[in-house]
C-alpha cells in the first residue's frame, strides 16, 4: 500500500534563518582574516534586536554590527514597516573567549592529532530518489522558496512579497519507495498589507500567482522523472490562515540553530542532534556532518546501494572517532553486510577531524551560504568572496570553493574497493 512522506523548509527571512544567516557571516568573516579561528556564535532576532552571544578565539578583529547589518540588509529586511530593518535594528554583542577547557582538547601540537570540539554523533544520508541524491519531498520545499526568494529580488512579479515565507511538500510513496506523485504542497508567505481591496481578493491573488508562477518555474527545473509526479491533482494550500502581514523577527523571535532538520534531511534517515551554524570546523556537529553526507552520497552514486545512511561518534578531545555505522535499509548491490560496508568506508575515508577539515578545505570562508536552502544537495561551485577589516579596514577577495562535500569525486575509489 502506498504511503506518504512530508519535509518542510523554511526561507531565509524566517527569524530562525536570518539568526543562522548572521551567525554564518560571521563565522566568514573571522576566517577570512584568520583561518584558525575556533568560534561558537549564537544569534537572537526579535522585533528591532539582534543579539549576539557565544566563544571565539581568533586573532581577527571584525565588525560584528555592520557584518550583522549587512547581512539583515542582504536577505530583504530594509523597510521599517517590518518593525526589523538593517537600518534601526539594535545590535547587541555578548561574545567572549573560548573556554580553555575546550581549546586544550581541540589544538594539539601536532595538527593531525586535533580532537574532536565535542562529543555526539552525526549522520550523513542520501538516496536515489533525485538527481542530488537528497529526498524528494525536502528537495522540492526548499526549490520553492529559494524561487519564491528569486521572484521577490527580481521585483516584476509578486511584487507584495516580504521575507518570511515556509513551505512543505507531501510526496506519495509506492510500496518499494519509489515516489508516485505529489499529494500535497503547501506554501505561507509573508506579504505586504491592503495590495488589494481585502483579503479575500489579497489570499486570491497570491494563491494564483503561486499556481501559475512560482509553482511552473520551479517544475520547469527538475528532472523529468519529477516533474511526471506534478499530476494536476495535488493538494495546494497558500496562506491557510488567511492574511500573513506580521512575520519575521517581528512575528516571531529567531534563533540560530533551531532549524536542523530543514538543514539536513527533512526527517529522513537520522539527526545528532547538532546545530551547523554559527560552528568554525573543529566543531564535529558541522564537519563530520559533511563528511558522513559525502561518504552517503558517494556510495549512492558508486551503486553501493539505493539508499545510505552514514552514523560517526566521537569523544571530546580524541581524534578517532569511537564508531562508525551503516544502515543500507536492505538496498545494498554488493555481497557485504552493512557492517563490512562500514569496514570498507574507514579504509577509504578518514573521520579524524584534521582530515575532514583538509579534505574539504573547510577552513575557508564557505558558510554564508550555507545558512538557508539546506545545507546538503547543493551545487559545488568556485566563487570569489570579498571582506573587510575592521572599519574601513583592508579588503580581501578570496577564492572559495562551495558545498565541496556534495562532490562526486570518490566514485571511482569506491567502485574499485567493492570490486563494481
Amino acid at each position: 500500500m502506498s504511503h506518504f512522506f512530508t519535509s518542510e523548509s523554511v526561507s531565509e527571512g524566517h527569524p530562525d534563518k536570518v539568526a543562522d544567516a548572521i551567525s554564518d557571516a560571521l563565522i566568514d568573516h573571522f576566517l577570512a582574516f584568520d583561518s584558525t579561528s575556533k568560534v561558537a556564535c549564537e544569534t537572537m532576532v526579535t522585533s528591532g534586536q539582534v543579539i549576539l552571544a557565544g566563544e571565539v578565539n581568533s586573532n581577527a578583529y571584525i565588525d560584528v554590527q555592520k557584518i550583522a547589518r549587512d547581512t539583515i540588509r542582504k536577505i530583504g529586511y530594509t523597510k521599517s514597516e517590518y518593525k526589523f530593518d538593517a537600518e534601526s535594528c539594535g545590535v547587541l554583542s555578548a561574545i567572549h573567549e573560548q573556554s580553555e577547557d575546550i581549546n586544550q582538547g581541540v589544538v594539539k601540537d601536532n595538527p593531525e592529532e586535533q580532537g574532536a570540539g565535542d562529543q555526539g554523533m552525526m549522520f550523513g544520508y542520501a538516496s536515489r530518489e533525485t538527481d542530488n541524491y537528497m529526498p524528494l519531498p525536502l528537495d522540492l520545499s526548499h526549490k520553492l522558496l529559494f524561487e519564491l526568494a528569486q521572484i521577490r529580488k527580481e521585483g516584476k512579479e509578486m511584487r507584495y512579497l516580504r521575507p518570511d515565507s515556509k513551505s512543505q511538500v507531501t510526496i506519495q510513496y509506492s510500496d518499494d519507495g519509489v515516489p508516485e506523485r505529489i499529494e500535497a504542497i503547501v506554501v505561507s508567505t509573508q506579504h505586504d498589507d491592503g495590495f488589494e481591496a481585502n483579503d479575500d481578493l489579497i489570499l486570491a491573488k497570491i494563491k494564483s500567482d503561486v499556481s501559475e508562477i512560482l509553482i511552473p518555474r520551479v517544475k520547469a527545473q527538475m528532472s523529468e522523472r519529477v516533474q511526471a509526479l506534478f499530476k494536476g491533482d495535488y493538494k495546494l494550500h497558500v496562506n491557510p490562515t488567511g492574511k500573513f502581514v506580521i512575520g519575521g523577527p517581528h512575528g516571531d523571535s529567531g534563533l540560530t540553530g533551531r532549524k536542523i532538520i530543514v538543514d539536513t534531511y527533512g526527517g529522513k534517515g537520522a539527526h545528532g542532534g547538532g546545530a551547523f551554524s554559527g560552528k568554525d570546523p573543529s566543531k564535529v556537529d558541522r564537519s563530520a556532518a559533511y563528511a558522513t553526507r559525502h561518504i552517503a552520497k558517494n556510495l549512492v552514486a558508486a551503486g553501493v546501494c539505493d539508499e545510505v545512511l552514514v552514523q560517526v561518534a566521537y569523544a571530546i578531545g580524541v581524534a578517532d572517532p569511537v564508531g562508525l555505522y551503516v544502515d543500507t535499509y536492505g538496498t545494498s548491490k554488493v555481497d557485504l553486510s552493512d557492517g563490512q560496508i562500514a569496514q570498507k568506508i574507514q579504509d577509504l575515508f578518514s573521520m579524524r577531524p584534521f582530515d575532514i577539515e583538509q579534505r574539504f578545505n573547510l577552513r575557508m570562508p564557505i558558510y554564508s551560504e550555507t545558512s538557508s536552502y539546506g545545507h546538503m544537495g547543493r551545487t559545488p561551485q568556485t566563487i570569489t568572496k570579498t571582506f573587510q577589516a575592521f572599519k574601513g579596514g583592508e579588503k580581501v577577495d578570496i577564492v572559495v570553493e562551495l558545498f565541496p562535500w556534495e562532490k562526486l569525486d570518490m566514485v571511482n575509489d569506491v567502485k574499485s574497493a567493492f570490486g563494481i
